[in-house]
């Protein structure tokens, strides 16, 4: 099951078909979605969904799932196809992040659901504590919008690109910002790519003025 959940569909096709992890990382998704979930349900009692929805994106992200697969190595592992290999695959958010999913995923089957949600938040309670205190619980883009109107700059607008096949797109966002262009926000969806640039926008003209 650990080999399973480290295919990567490029390993896969490669050589003849094999079963791929992508089973695995649905299924992870869900049991990592709920994990985090309960968490700052139990955790946060005063804050509303408006408010539970965007402080989870900024825990459950593709950025911060890769970041925690590099802390466990995990790209070192992984069984990927020449092709990824020559352009860095083992390093590649979108990879390492599904990847860890799918290691949920095979922890789940191989555990059961209290083992598999302690490990989840043994590797996520940092990442809980931080984006809260660093604001995650309000909405980046309205966030940065009033502090672009606050400074006078211009209104944000957003770059959006996309990849992958369609069951499995991943987007990235890029902020503009009075001609100016930020750091790129990831995510597997628009509106989580979107709020994950307008984060690190927020964070770098925040810098400029404290």
């Amino acid at each position: 099951m650990l080999v399973l959940a480290l295919t990567h569909r490029s390993y896969a096709y490669e050589f003849g078909g094999l079963p791929t992890n992508e089973r695995l990382e649905f299924l992870g998704d869900s049991v990592l979605g709920l994990v985090v979930t309960e968490e700052l349900y139990t955790k946060f009692p005063d804050l509303d969904e408006s408010k539970l929805s965007p402080l989870r994106s900024g825990v459950v992200n593709m950025r911060a799932l890769a970041q925690i697969a590099r802390e466990l190595n995990l790209g070192e592992y992984l069984r990927i196809g020449k092709g990824e290999e020559r352009t860095g695959g083992r390093d590649k958010n979108s990879i390492l992040a599904d990847s860890l999913e799918a290691l949920i995923g095979a922890i789940y089957l191989d555990l059961g659901f209290k083992k598999t949600q302690e490990i989840i938040l043994k590797w996520l309670r940092p990442a809980i504590e931080s984006a809260n205190a660093q604001g995650f619980g309000l909405d980046a883009k309205t966030a940065l919008q009033e502090l672009c109107a606050a400074q006078a700059l211009s209104t944000p607008e957003y770059e959006i690109a996309e990849s992958g096949p369609d069951h499995d797109k991943s987007f990235t966002a890029v902020v503009v910002i009075s001609s100016e262009k930020f750091e790129a926000g990831e995510g597997k969806s628009k509106r989580e790519a979107e709020q994950a640039a307008a984060k690190l926008a927020y964070d770098k003209i925040d810098a400029r003025t404290t």
